[in-house]
């Protein structure tokens, strides 16, 4: 088994804050924002992490939407860190850890539990 880093992207659509934020109707207005890094363990492939990712924190709506972008080893996404120690800290502090087999086993984290729930719309009970 491998791990990997899967990052995602966000959009955001302004058009929902204060219009029905369709298109068909012209009120989408989509922005970039930013996104997550997740260090997916206990997968055979870069595949298998991306999709492990898209099914569990994917997020689909009118006003928002996260999907994953890009898939790498540690390494890599190691090696493409900023060098500000700094900002390269924030990142490090704010990669996901989640391992497959134990979100699956009922053991994984709460808190990663907590962001596949908030991703789809729901929250867990403590």
């Amino acid at each position: 088994m491998a791990a990997y880093v899967v990052t995602t992207q966000c959009l955001e659509n302004y058009g929902a804050h204060d219009e029905d934020g369709k298109f068909s109707s012209g009120n989408a207005y989509w922005k970039f924002k930013g996104g997550s890094s997740y260090l997916v363990y206990a997968v055979d492939r870069p595949a298998d992490a991306m999709a492990f990712v898209m099914a569990v924190f994917a997020q689909d709506c009118l006003s928002f939407k996260e999907f994953p972008t890009d898939v790498q080893t540690p390494e890599e996404w190691d090696r493409e860190l900023p060098q500000d120690e700094d900002y390269r800290k924030h990142l490090l502090d704010k990669l996901i850890h989640v391992d497959v087999q134990d979100f699956f086993d009922g053991t994984e984290h709460e808190r990663v539990y907590a962001l596949a729930a908030s991703a789809k719309g729901k929250t867990i009970s403590q």
